[in-house]
């Protein structure tokens, strides 16, 4: 399990109008190396949350 840390430095948002499929694929290729949380919201709810590190 990953210990909190800051999430000041950068927030990106985004939205699907519509998903052509039930498959949502991330890619992190072109992250920098680092810790990271998804957040997956249904009506304003978090439904899911999911940490990783990209190394």
């Amino acid at each position: 399990m990953l210990n909190d840390y800051d999430m000041s430095k950068n927030t990106y948002e985004g939205s699907l109008k519509k998903v052509p499929s039930k498959n949502i694929l991330l890619n992190v290729k072109n992250l920098s190396k680092g810790k990271y949380t998804l957040k997956v919201i249904n009506r304003n709810k978090v439904i899911k949350t999911v940490r990783f590190i990209k190394k």
